[in-house]
């Protein structure tokens, strides 16, 4: 009795020394794994929340969203006042607040890099909320008018839900618009509406883009897209006849009764506001016009550069193409007959071969996809765009697949301007391999493979995207040359298309400074481009008025690619002899989509991590 009695004395005092060490113990692994479930959650949350309520950039993202926790009903995000504008700034503020008590160093490499992204992001994100009324949803060039229906028209059904969702999505097209003028009219308002010369086009393309005729035939693209997708559905069996039809009725209603009367209201809006803008030239003459271009150059093109950096680089680049296509000419002056040109063209015509060109001569500098599924196929098809949006799309573009549904790839040809065989292949080395479609599916697969935070693919890089796509466009015209070695004449006249590009690209970049940060007017303009040849008054106010409705859309592409040459160039010097082509793709496409800040600060490890590995 007296034994049992000092056996739980000591028990007594071993018991609590036990909780103690345990509670220790699980303290310490919080203290270095919390971070890490902190930032999980935090991403996870903020992954959720931004694609909630819109299912079509849902659907767009995601083929299967219930395998990343949502399930939500279909709908579109409405603008609903000024005082969205304050939410908005309050919300961007919270989850600062949320990320500013997350370690950074206590996180994964990968969950680290992620962080600097998201902060930076984000921290843009606020500097653009105070612009309020300074963005254009209904931009001539690339507004919601001549977007949504492209994005309808590829709108994928691979269930029953996803037709649904559409059909959803249509009926509430009207309140979606609703909002979006709402937002026009306190933008008038605001004294910030278009010029009317643009507005002019935007009501143009919102009586013919829904055009009633069409509508009331049946035949409008989104009556035949829509058929062709229900039947490949019944076909597969997944739907009866019977559900097929009741379905295109559906179809054929909302497209009559919802969405073309909100095409006719957003044209009758914008004839009300047409003469309510006051300034016909660039962002330059708003009140707070130039800060906002500086927020939008950084923000679309990611990069930190100063705008005066920025003009010397491409004035550099402008001067150095100018002078190698002077001296191209020297040595091959047949190049400069235009008349020739046909007789240069490249052999071969057919897309399908021209995908399969480009990625035979890009295996060599290019890594092959990280696949760990030898099943994995990806296969692309190609597309025309329906004559009715011929006016309003640009030549070529890639329709990026969801992020677990990456086989199935479309790139779209616009087949208004009837481009030569060479202009084809580097446009579909821009859009396909090694480009948007190539990049798109590379980062993805690696980033899925290495578990990187999905908050990634929500966090858009313009000039990460569209500048290593005319990084490799360019490319393709050497590869173009390996195709006219028998041919120097060819050869030289596709360097001499390829530096023509360049030299356009970049002085049109150099206008849109010129015109949105300084101020330039029309007059100036037209002087400047009589200077290299372009003596015809319309078609420089046609350059004038694109680029006065699109800022920053050049600088995406060639100050995207001019920082991914200087990137390579940073490359070299660091990795000396361990430097190659093939090492540097391989390094931003796993780096993935980024601002131009972290990939320098991930090249520079990168670097001094092989300085290390020299040493040791």
């Amino acid at each position: 009795m007296q034994n049992k009695q000092k056996i739980n004395i000591k028990q007594w005092y071993i018991y609590p020394a036990l909780i103690i060490l345990l509670l220790t113990a699980l303290f310490s692994v919080y203290f270095f794994i919390g971070d890490k479930i902190r930032f999980k959650r935090f991403s996870k949350s903020l992954f959720i929340s931004e694609l909630s309520g819109d299912t079509l950039s849902l659907h767009y993202t995601i083929a299967y969203p219930e395998n990343y926790g949502l399930d939500t009903k279909a709908a579109l995000p409405c603008y609903t006042g000024g005082e969205a504008a304050s939410g908005d700034k309050a919300e961007i503020l919270k989850m600062l607040s949320s990320l500013s008590h997350i370690s950074k160093n206590l996180l994964s490499e990968s969950d680290a890099y992620t962080y600097d992204l998201l902060n930076r992001y984000l921290l843009r994100k606020l500097s653009g909320a105070e612009f309020n009324y300074y963005a254009e949803p209904f931009s001539p060039g690339s507004g919601i008018q001549s977007g949504l229906p492209i994005l309808l028209a590829d709108y994928t059904f691979r269930r029953k839900q996803d037709i649904e969702d559409y059909l959803s999505i249509l009926d509430q097209t009207d309140e979606y618009f609703q909002g979006l003028l709402l937002y026009e009219t306190e933008k008038a308002a605001a004294g910030l509406f278009m010029a009317d010369y643009s507005a002019a086009k935007v009501i143009e393309q919102c009586d013919s883009i829904m055009d009633k005729k069409q509508l009331a035939e049946g035949t409008h693209f989104l009556h035949t897209t829509f058929e062709e997708r229900i039947s490949d559905l019944t076909e597969s069996g997944l739907l009866t006849e019977k559900e097929a039809a009741q379905y295109i009725s559906e179809n054929d209603r909302l497209l009559t009764t919802v969405m073309q009367p909100a095409y006719e209201q957003a044209a009758d809006t914008f004839t009300i506001l047409e003469d309510k803008g006051t300034n016909r030239q660039g962002l330059y003459y708003f009140p707070e016009g130039r800060d906002y271009y500086e927020y939008l150059l950084a923000s679309t093109t990611g990069s930190d550069r100063p705008v005066s950096e920025i003009k010397r680089l491409l004035y550099d680049d402008f001067r150095n193409n100018y002078n190698a296509m002077l001296a191209l000419i020297a040595n091959y002056p047949e190049i400069a007959d235009t008349a020739l040109a046909p007789s240069y063209d490249l052999p071969i015509s057919d897309p399908a071969e021209m995908l399969r060109d480009l990625q035979s001569r890009m295996a060599e500098d290019f890594p092959a996809f990280p696949v760990s599924n030898n099943d994995f196929r990806t296969s692309v098809t190609i597309k025309n765009v329906s004559p009715s949006m011929e006016d309003y799309c640009s030549p070529a573009y890639y329709l990026t697949p969801p992020i677990d549904d990456m086989s199935r790839n479309i790139i779209y040809i616009n087949g208004k301007n009837k481009p030569d065989n060479l202009t084809l292949y580097t446009t579909l080395a821009h859009e396909g391999y090694p480009g948007h479609l190539y990049q798109t599916v590379y980062s993805q697969l690696f980033m899925e493979q290495n578990s990187v935070s999905s908050i990634r693919h929500l966090l858009h890089y313009g000039g990460y995207v569209e500048g290593w796509a005319f990084y490799v466009e360019n490319l393709s015209y050497f590869y173009a040359r390996e195709q006219a070695k028998t041919n120097p004449y060819a050869a030289a006249w596709y360097e001499a298309c390829r530096l023509n590009r360049n030299i356009h690209l970049c002085l049109y970049s150099l206008l849109d400074i010129a015109i949105h940060y300084d101020g330039a007017t029309l007059p100036q303009v037209q002087e400047i481009l009589q200077s290299i040849g372009v003596t015809d008054t319309s078609s420089a106010a046609a350059v004038y008025e694109y680029i006065v409705e699109e800022p920053v859309n050049y600088l995406k592409y060639y100050l995207g690619y001019l920082e991914i040459e200087l990137l390579k160039s940073q490359a070299k010097t660091l990795w000396g002899d361990e430097f190659s082509l093939y090492r540097f793709h391989k390094f931003v496409l796993e780096t993935g989509p980024s601002d131009f800040t972290g990939l320098k600060d991930r090249l520079y490890t990168s670097g001094a991590a092989l300085s290390s590995k020299t040493e040791d």
